[in-house]
Order: structure tokens, then C-alpha cells, then sequence
């Protein structure tokens, strides 16, 4: 903007015999001055730049491109429309040395034009831009959204699952202490009381567990469903799956009793991930299910590979976000992705807690 103010301040010399201190210098400072600063109101700058232009012609003509341009991209249309005849109506009585209509009859006109036109342009583009940012970030902010609600979904999921499991154990020595307590004359006292306290125990224990978690199961009551297994076995789960027409090699090593019932929890909802994905978007590849219950970690691999057209399957992805979620609540880490072409490979590596020691000695 200064070059431009400094270059109507000389061509406004040029038209005046060389002198510079003449109305036409202090129009197009007066001009430039309105152009740069913003806090003045939006009509002050292309009035100003407008009579400047009809007072001193064609030097000041730069300045009043500038004021349509900036017109045209708030999509003040009309107004620069109005400036541009207002400029062209003075120009043609306007003397012959600074009129806008000589020498080229139709110079100036063109110029006026464009810089409408480059100014909606450019208007349209910034408002496209901007409504893309926009765009973006809410789309950001709504996959945040969706990644925490699917964490926290799998949260739930996995205090549901340690609730069937705590709670089915906790049934379990609260029937043998039962059963045991039935028989308490033929015992001693002292085991007869620590009996009756651990039923007692046991049963409190149970109640307090079914308070606390059992409002997170979110299947309806009594709708008629079996109720699923506590620890359900993933070869169950890879039956169900060749049934349904998949190629499935299981490789399994190691006792799944030897893993903490987390472990199993997670190792079945991986398999069953791996294997979904797999219907979904390769059907008909073959898949290989490893699994490796340790000590010193819990594996889980599932790779498939290349399969025909995946149709119109379309994943949001969060399951995979829940699943990291379980895997590092364990302090395991979760793998997927691209193995190769066409191939796709889940894996992820649990190591097993530490053992604890009780009174030098290890438990």
C-alpha cells in the first residue's frame, strides 16, 4: 500500500509540472492512510479513493482498484459497482492530461472490472477456505468425541466382564463354604467359625461387587437371550466363524488357564475384532489366529490375506480405539495395520503382572 500511495504521489507530480505539494498529493495520502487503517468504517476508504480518482484522474486510479477490490471481496458488490460509474462519469469531463478515458477509450474500464471480478474471486475463496477450516475442526472434534466415547464404552465393557467373572467366583466359595458349614458339627470349632466368616464374607463381597458394577450392563433384562458365557473360549468364537463360511488357522500355545482372566477377556474381544475386519473388508481370505497365553506376556495375532472386493464396508475405526484402550489399561500395546500387500495384521503383546511375595514368600 505504500508503494502504491507513493507511486500516485508521483504520478500526481508528473501530471502537476513537477511540484508535489498539490491537492492530488494530499489525496493520495489521505487515501493510502484510509486503505491501511482498518477501524474506520468500511465506506470511508472507496468514497475517498473515489473522489480522489474524479479530482486527480488516472493517478490516482491504483488506490481506487484497491478500494473495489477490497469492496468486492466483503461482497459489497453494488458499492463498488456505484464507485466505478461515479469515477468514470467524472473522469469523462475531467481534463484530457489526467481523464480516465484517454488515451485508451476504454483502459480504465477494463481495470475497474477486473478488480471487481479478482475481488469476488478472492472474497469466494477466503470464505471456501475459512468454512473448510471449520469443517475440519469440528470434524476433529467430533472424532475426539467418538474416540472418547468408544474408550469409555470399552471401559464399561471391562468392568461388565471382571463383574461376570468376580461374580461368578465369588458364588463359587460362597456355595463351597455353604456346603462346608452344613457339615459343621463334624468339624472343628475354630475351622466351623472362619467357615461361617468366609461365607459370610464372601456372600457381602459378592453383593457389594453387583451394587457397584451391575448398573453397566446394558442388554435388557429378561429379553429372552442366553446369557453369555464368563470367560468365553475364543475357539467357540473360531467355530462360529468357520460356520459362517471363514478360513481360519488357530495356532494356539501355551494353558489359557496360566493368564489372569483379563487377558482372556481381551484375547477373545481381539479375535473377534481381527476376525470381523476380516469378513468385512477381505471376504473369503484366509486367516491365521496365533495366540500365546505365556507367561511372560499374552499374544494375540490375527493376519489375513488379500480377499475379494470389500463392497460397501465402511468402518469408523473405534473399535480398534476401544480395543487399544483395554490393551493399555493391561500395560499391553496394540498393533494394527498394513502387513504386506493386500495383507492386514492385529497383534498385541500383554505381559502378565508381576508376581508379589507375602512374607518372603512368592505368590
Amino acid at each position: 500500500m505504500l508503494v502504491l500511495t507513493a507511486a500516485a504521489v508521483q504520478n500526481g507530480a508528473a501530471t502537476a509540472g513537477g511540484r508535489y505539494l498539490t491537492p492530488c498529493t494530499a489525496a493520495a495520502v489521505l487515501c493510502g492512510t484510509a486503505l491501511l487503517v482498518r477501524r474506520l468504517p468500511w465506506a470511508a476508504a472507496p468514497l475517498l479513493a473515489t473522489a480522489a480518482t474524479g479530482l486527480c484522474g488516472w493517478p490516482m486510479l491504483p488506490l481506487l482498484l484497491v478500494a473495489l477490490f477490497d469492496l468486492a471481496a466483503r461482497r459489497r458488490v453494488a458499492a463498488a459497482v456505484g464507485c466505478c460509474a461515479v469515477a468514470l462519469a467524472v473522469g469523462g469531463v475531467a481534463p484530457a492530461a489526467v481523464s480516465l478515458w484517454r488515451p485508451q477509450p476504454y483502459g480504465a474500464v477494463l481495470f475497474l472490472l477486473l478488480a471487481v471480478v479478482g475481488g469476488l474471486w478472492a472474497g469466494n475463496r477466503r470464505r471456501l477456505v475459512e468454512a473448510l477450516h471449520a469443517r475440519v475442526d469440528h470434524l476433529r472434534v467430533e472424532r475426539e468425541l467418538r474416540e472418547e466415547a468408544a474408550r469409555t464404552a470399552e471401559r464399561s465393557r471391562i468392568a461388565a466382564e471382571m463383574h461376570d467373572v468376580l461374580a461368578h467366583r465369588l458364588s463359587l466359595i460362597a456355595l463351597h463354604a455353604g456346603v462346608l458349614s452344613t457339615r459343621a458339627d463334624t468339624l472343628p470349632a475354630p475351622v466351623a467359625e472362619r467357615l461361617a466368616l468366609l461365607r459370610t464374607a464372601s456372600t457381602e463381597a459378592l453383593a457389594d461387587l453387583r451394587d457397584v458394577l451391575g448398573a453397566l450392563h446394558t442388554g435388557p433384562a429378561g429379553d429372552g437371550e442366553p446369557p453369555a458365557p464368563v470367560l468365553r473360549d475364543v475357539r467357540d468364537l473360531v467355530e462360529q466363524a468357520r460356520e459362517a463360511g471363514q478360513q481360519i488357522d488357530l495356532q494356539v500355545e501355551g494353558v489359557p488357564e496360566h493368564a489372569p482372566a483379563s487377558h482372556r477377556l481381551a484375547l477373545y474381544r481381539l479375535v473377534q475384532e481381527g476376525l470381523t475386519n476380516a469378513r468385512k473388508h477381505a471376504p473369503g481370505a484366509p486367516v491365521h489366529v496365533r495366540l500365546d497365553h505365556g507367561p511372560p506376556a499374552t499374544l494375540v495375532e490375527v493376519t489375513n490375506g488379500p480377499g475379494a472386493a470389500a463392497g460397501d464396508a465402511v468402518s469408523s475405526g473405534f473399535g480398534l480405539v476401544g480395543l487399544g484402550e483395554r490393551v493399555r489399561a493391561l500395560g499391553g500395546h496394540l498393533d494394527a495395520g498394513p502387513h504386506g500387500p493386500g495383507r492386514w495384521r492385529l497383534a498385541a503383546r500383554i505381559p502378565h503382572p508381576a508376581p508379589t511375595e507375602q512374607n518372603g514368600t512368592r505368590t
